[in-house]
């Protein structure tokens, strides 16, 4: 693992695919707001690194939120996306997140199923009690903290904003998540959901590939759980 002059830190890379530690606050693509995204800086880091003519091939299988951090896949061939993209589809990659919630929930470990409903105006999600698409997690208490716990979270399907929802619907606010009810932001603007661990059979050479992430060091609530 090392980070690099473009202020990337590589987590895995091989011929087909690379991963990234994404810091909170970076886009994976290109949006409206026009900021550099991850995946033009993973661009030039290979492009520097390869010493590449032309344009850099990448393809961009999965997303996280802009203020999560965590592992953000990329795939580095034509052949190693379609095959990755299948492999999401089909579920078989294996995620896990962590995150830091107020207080402790009551139930050490809990499978939570709701109906959710996106908002576009305000790029939010709701439970819905009637129509929405089924939102499906488990978590597990990892650690308790004074004020804060940690959860690991698995996901089952992968709705939009999904685990901040559903855990906030739980009474389990994730820490900094001003959206879905926390009091205060944290000061670097995050939020404590990191996606820690990324586990899948490698698309090209099928060997068993587990990647794992470590947590921020720019909001110190992090460092007391490890």
């Amino acid at each position: 693992m090392h980070t690099n002059k473009e202020n990337i830190q590589i987590l895995f890379e091989d011929n087909h695919i690379i991963a990234v530690n994404k810091r909170a606050g970076d886009i994976v693509q290109g949006d409206k707001t026009g900021d550099k995204p991850l995946s033009d800086h993973v661009k030039a880091y290979i492009k520097e690194k390869y010493n590449k003519p032309g344009e850099v091939f990448l393809g961009t299988v999965h997303r996280i939120d802009r203020p999560t951090s965590g592992i953000v896949l990329f795939a580095r061939t034509s052949k190693a996306l379609e095959r990755l993209n299948k492999m999401f589809k089909a579920k078989n990659i294996k995620k896990t997140y962590y995150a830091l919630v107020e207080g402790c929930p009551t139930e050490l470990e809990k499978r939570l199923v709701h109906k959710l409903q996106k908002n576009p105006k305000n790029n939010k999600s709701y439970v819905s009690q009637k129509e929405g698409k089924e939102a499906v997690l488990n978590y597990v208490l990892a650690q308790k903290g004074d004020k804060y716990s940690l959860l690991k979270v698995n996901l089952e399907t992968g709705r939009h904003h999904q685990i901040r929802v559903q855990l906030s619907t739980n009474g389990n606010i994730i820490k900094g998540d001003l959206k879905y009810g926390a009091k205060r932001s944290n000061p670097d603007g995050s939020i404590c959901l990191h996606a820690g661990e990324i586990e899948f059979l490698h698309p090209v050479t099928q060997h068993k590939v587990l990647i794992k992430a470590p947590f921020p060091t720019t909001e110190t609530t992090w460092k007391h759980f490890q």
